[in-house]
């Protein structure tokens, strides 16, 4: 669910989506906003992300009627900086609203300057799946937060959010996950980084396909999570192509 412009990068991205066998119904298309980018500068493959604003995806509505193939809704996943608009924030409690039984799962993306932190608190207090990294942890605490100290920041964004399934990531050094009071690791894949945008998101995906699809087995959802975010990060563009089995 998203929107984009009446322009040349709304059309691409249209066609990319179509491409990619996923259905167009739920993204908007607005005549009078630009489709939204992302300028990315990389410095030894470190993201820096100049988000542009006010543009065609800040307006995202819900569509009058769902599509047969949304129903039944298994998770919803909602990011902050897509919340960085009143309209969106409005957009997703209908959302929720209207797809009561569905997962909620918060991906925090703190980009300044569009990391209110009310509103992430605000977001995170909702969810039922929270996933962030560990920077995303030190600023949400407001002290460094060191590999050791993870799990320890975990359980606290537990207590303070209710939420029950909490997952950190740390760049090179792994990710952790905090399942109904448990706490699960698994070390990154050793990779030669090229391109790191895209590696959090991949992570997250395959992290709620174990979630949704195997939940008896965290360590190895973890595992294949960390594979595929650390293929990713080795290859180029946020989307490279792989077979769909290639880390089963």
């Amino acid at each position: 669910m998203s929107a984009v412009g009446c322009d040349e990068f709304g059309r691409e991205l249209l066609e990319q989506t179509q491409e990619w066998g996923l259905p167009t119904d739920l993204i908007c298309e607005l005549s009078d906003k630009q489709t939204g980018r992302a300028n990315v500068t990389l410095q030894d493959g470190v993201p820096t992300f100049e988000v542009v604003a006010d543009v065609a995806w800040d307006y995202i509505s819900l569509p009058a009627a769902w599509p047969a193939d949304c129903q039944p809704v298994d998770a919803i996943v909602f990011g902050s900086l897509a919340e960085r608009s009143s309209h969106n924030r409005k957009s997703l409690q209908e959302l929720f609203a209207a797809l009561p039984a569905a997962l909620k799962v918060f991906d925090a993306n703190l980009r300044p300057p569009f990391d209110d932190l009310a509103v992430i608190w605000s977001l995170a207090k909702v969810a039922d799946v929270l996933k962030l990294n560990d920077e995303e942890v030190a600023v949400l605490l407001g002290r460094e937060v060191a590999l050791a100290d993870i799990e320890t920041c975990a359980r606290e964004l537990q207590k303070e959010t209710g939420c029950e399934r909490i997952c950190v990531t740390a760049g090179g050094a792994g990710g952790g996950l905090l399942l109904h009071d448990a706490w699960y690791w698994v070390d990154a894949v050793p990779v030669q980084v090229r391109d790191t945008v895209g590696a959090g998101d991949s992570f997250l995906a395959t992290l709620l396909q174990g979630l949704l699809l195997v939940p008896g087995q965290p360590d190895a959802t973890l595992k294949r999570a960390a594979a595929l975010a650390s293929f990713v990060a080795g290859s180029e563009g946020a989307t490279p192509k792989h077979e769909p089995d290639s880390f089963a």
